[in-house]
């Protein structure tokens, strides 16, 4: 009896320390956020005072309408080409991953081996070294200053996800595809009504993946986007930066940036049970 108290004295203690570290772990994550929250409805002249004030009652919606007011509404233009961006290369990226997954899981061919090996080792290749070789051939192909930059390379070729696809589709047993071959499927059948059902989890979580990743893409997006009609809200929250940075203009970027996670936020919320399903397993259940 006592070692039993013991054991659950012990446990108890180890849920309470976990407990703890959770909750600051969590508290370190959700912080800058609501810094960025606090400073975009907080009074702009109380911003740059020099005091940090964790919790005011002195909040307004001006750097709201700032935001919404500036360039002349640019943000709607901004948001719209955003959006563009996203969901197509999203949806070209899924297309083409799932694909070329399928084909190294499932296909053999000759030298399949070897070509995906080549295939997985440019994940050591930095996007740094790419970078002035792309631009110099896009701007040969006369695609600067235009989407098509943006979009393309990330369907044409995602090694990450053929490689998680891929970790997916080669648990799903064969049998499977078998029966569906007795039945008169061919490959591409195959992949249309078994594979993608099947890995529905690992899609959407790519699919997140990849919508984040074009959305906050600011770098690509400032190296080939100078039409101000093109603006994203990447460049758009970085023009909002000035020489002297004033209370005002920090309220607004931080406005800015609150408005730039809304659409992630509601995307994550609507597949947040997908999205750690497919975090948490590599197959079939």
């Amino acid at each position: 009896m006592r070692r039993l108290k013991k054991v659950n004295k012990r446990v108890l203690i180890q849920t309470i320390v976990i407990t703890v570290i959770v909750l600051i772990a969590a508290l370190l994550c959700i912080f800058p956020f609501y810094w960025m929250i606090l400073n975009s409805l907080k009074n702009p002249d109380l911003i740059n005072q020099g005091t940090v004030d964790l919790i005011t009652f002195d909040l307004t919606w001006e750097s709201f309408k700032a935001v919404f007011s500036y360039n002349n509404g640019l943000i709607w233009k901004a948001y719209l080409n955003s959006f563009i961006i996203a969901i197509v290369q999203t949806a070209g990226t899924l297309f083409t991953s799932s694909l070329a997954a399928f084909a190294f899981a499932k296909i053999r061919f000759k030298g399949s081996k070897p070509i995906y090996g080549l295939f997985i080792a440019t994940l050591m290749v930095p996007g740094q070294v790419t970078m002035l070789p792309l631009f110099m051939m896009f701007a040969k192909m006369g695609w600067t200053n235009s989407f098509l930059p943006l979009i393309v390379p990330g369907v044409m070729i995602n090694t990450y996800g053929v490689f998680m696809l891929r970790s997916f589709i080669v648990s799903i047993p064969g049998g499977l595809l078998e029966a569906a071959e007795v039945d008169g499927c061919g490959w591409f059948r195959k992949y249309l009504k078994i594979i993608l059902p099947l890995i529905k989890p690992a899609l959407i979580t790519l699919g997140l993946f990849s919508f984040i990743g074009s959305w906050n893409n600011y770098m690509g997006h400032l190296i080939y986007l100078n039409d101000p009609k093109l603006t994203t809200i990447p460049l758009l929250i970085a023009g909002m930066q000035e020489t002297h940075m004033t209370g005002a203009a920090w309220g607004r970027i931080m406005a800015a940036s609150t408005l730039s996670i809304v659409p992630i936020a509601i995307i994550y919320l609507f597949c947040q049970k997908y999205f750690v399903q497919g975090i948490a397993t590599t197959g079939m259940k």
